[in-house]
């Protein structure tokens, strides 16, 4: 947008630390001024309270859009999050042929430069076959290291993570190798042990992904990954809040249990902001029923149909503070990606979400707003 737009806020959690009343002034799609209290010039736009946009960090697409579908066009999907207060996405591809996998990776890499996407996150295929979930066992494989440099080639920088089972062979070396590539690692769809995770940790790991799904229950005498998620504090722990994939006093156990360390992500798939029906993930076929997504045998979720905007309204119905959800959504997955968190500060994008007693009621995006 051109020319300038002054916003006030009854209430600003910025995301820098600020929290209480403030403005701001929007100019080319930026925060050119801002304050606190009431603004001297007068208010074009007056807000609630505003926390600063979403960063979802594990999605799969939306709007009949798979984010892993060779050819597909991921703008509107892109769109589609951008409008639920999702401004940052990181593209999450499910497990397909190691080939397929590849070739995607170097259509979405331009995706990423230009901007639209904050990066890649590869959900397989180097993922346990007992906790696989929605991914076809056919196709998953153990990291060897030709297959991870085919993988880190095709994104040619622009993966941002990448989750797998620490107890596969070679899992420790491939740790190493993504890391030291500027790779994020994710642990998921594993039935690793505790002394597996500590080693996957130590080897360089710091994302639990989707805590609880994908992963043996928590047990009294064998903890398993669960247990080091919520008990390792060098772990980010990822948390689908949508109602479906985790019962909420399971939420609930993350956020006092993790706290400053859980990250609300959608783990949406192409179903979003449709309706029921039949869909692709990855190259595994499902079904949706009531907003569910499941394999068509129903022997497993895959995926979600909620953004996290949805998840946020959850959990501010049930009384979150807005200072928790910033950190749930912007600092937390932020700093798990070694990205400087959003913050409404000048100079920063004019990202923003406004936040009422029954979650998103506003999104501005780049200075426009979208909802």
């Amino acid at each position: 947008m051109s020319g300038e737009l002054v916003i006030g806020a009854d209430r600003l959690v910025d995301g820098s630390g600020f929290d209480g009343p403030g403005w701001l002034s929007v100019r080319d799609g930026v925060v050119a001024d801002r304050g606190t209290g009431t603004s001297t010039a007068p208010v074009d736009v007056q807000l609630g309270t505003v926390v600063p946009g979403f960063l979802d960090a594990h999605v799969h697409g939306a709007v009949g859009i798979d984010f892993g579908a060779l050819g597909a066009d991921p703008s509107p999907a892109i769109a589609h999050h951008a409008r639920t207060g999702s401004t940052t996405l990181v593209a999450s591809l499910a497990t397909s042929a190691l080939s397929i996998t590849v070739d995607r990776l170097r259509e979405l890499a331009p995706v990423v430069r230009s901007g639209a996407l904050a990066g890649l996150h590869l959900e397989g295929p180097f993922l346990a076959s007992e906790r696989r979930g929605a991914h076809d066992p056919a196709l998953l494989l153990a990291p060897d290291p030709a297959a991870v440099d085919a993988l880190l080639a095709a994104a040619d920088g622009t993966l941002a993570m990448i989750t797998l089972a620490p107890e596969l062979p070679g899992a420790m070396q491939a740790i190493r190798r993504l890391t030291d590539s500027g790779v994020v690692v994710a642990l998921g769809h594993t039935a690793a042990t505790v002394e597996e995770m500590r080693r996957g940790i130590d080897a360089g790991a710091t994302v639990i992904t989707h805590v609880f799904n994908g992963m043996p229950s928590l047990h009294h005498r064998a903890p398993g990954p669960v247990g080091v998620a919520l008990t390792d504090e060098r772990l980010t722990v990822e948390v689908i809040g949508d109602g479906h994939h985790l019962d909420d006093i399971a939420v609930d156990l993350v956020r006092s249990s993790a706290r400053g360390r859980m990250t609300l992500v959608s783990d949406a798939m192409s179903a979003t902001g449709l309706g029921d029906g039949h869909y692709d993930l990855g190259s595994s076929s499902v079904v949706v029923e009531n907003g569910v997504a499941s394999l068509a045998d129903h022997s497993s979720l895959a995926g979600g149909t909620t953004p996290i905007g949805g998840a946020v309204t959850r959990l501010v119905r049930r009384g979150a503070d807005a200072v928790e959800v910033a950190s749930l959504t912007s600092a937390a997955p932020a700093r798990a990606l070694g990205r400087r968190a959003s913050a409404l500060t000048v100079g920063a994008p004019a990202d923003l979400v406004e936040l009422g007693d029954d979650g998103v009621t506003r999104v501005m995006k780049a200075g426009a707003w979208l909802a």
